[in-house]
């Protein structure tokens, strides 16, 4: 298991892709931790809507799918209050009456989730499902815990990654919008960016989409000229 674990954070470390690395979670979640069959990612973001990433299967999809209508279920009390939450026997779960008919006739017939992050309104979860009753144990809950805790790192990471790469590209296309400025106007740098900004602030527009505007077409938004 040990070895195993290194491996799985070996490559999430190496994976900055968001869906890729949401995919080698589920994966590992259905190898590493006994009981389970399927396995899936819930994001919610604004405390409010809840996608389904990364399902390993149309069960999984339904599943989380229910939750979001009924607005009850394992995967919402576990980002919301408890961290982990487990559904030994869904035919006797009365927690979420709801759910637990419609995941149970699914064929959902165990449940174990895990919260993986909480960053303000934004939560995520990682949701594992069983065809069998009572199919988890407590080797079950400590393992999905440590996966648990080697994604949350590495998502936290790839978020971070994903911005830092959004900042880069952003940057590179104001440079070149400040180039396209100085070469047709004979300005300096500081005076093209002022013109940018401007351009910004006239239209209400954020000052990246005005640069990609002016590098994609050579000019900048007509009513801000």
């Amino acid at each position: 298991m040990a070895e195993q674990l290194s491996e799985f954070a070996r490559v999430l470390q190496a994976d900055n892709d968001a869906d890729s690395l949401l995919t080698h979670l589920v994966k590992a979640a259905i190898e590493l931790v006994p009981g389970t069959d399927e396995a899936s990612i819930s994001l919610i973001t604004g405390r409010a809507d809840v996608e389904s990433r990364a399902p390993s299967s149309d069960l999984p999809r339904q599943v989380d799918a229910l939750q979001t209508r009924v607005g009850q279920g394992p995967c919402l009390d576990a980002v919301f209050e408890h961290g982990t939450v487990s559904v030994p026997d869904m035919a006797q779960e009365d927690r979420w009456p709801r759910f637990a008919e419609g995941a149970m006739n699914l064929g959902a017939a165990s449940m174990l989730a895990f919260q993986l992050y909480v960053e303000g309104d934004n939560l995520g979860a990682m949701n594992l499902y069983s065809r069998h009753a009572n199919a988890f144990t407590v080797e079950s809950e400590e393992n999905g815990l440590l996966i648990a805790a080697h994604a949350s790192v590495a998502i936290a990471g790839s978020k971070k990654m994903d911005q830092m790469h959004d900042a880069l590209a952003n940057r590179d296309t104001i440079g070149q919008a400040k180039g396209i400025l100085m070469e047709r106007f004979g300005i300096t740098a500081n005076q093209a960016f002022i013109l940018l900004v401007r351009s910004s602030s006239h239209t209400n527009t954020k000052l990246a989409t005005i640069a990609e505007y002016l590098t994609g077409t050579g000019e900048l938004p007509h009513h801000s000229r």
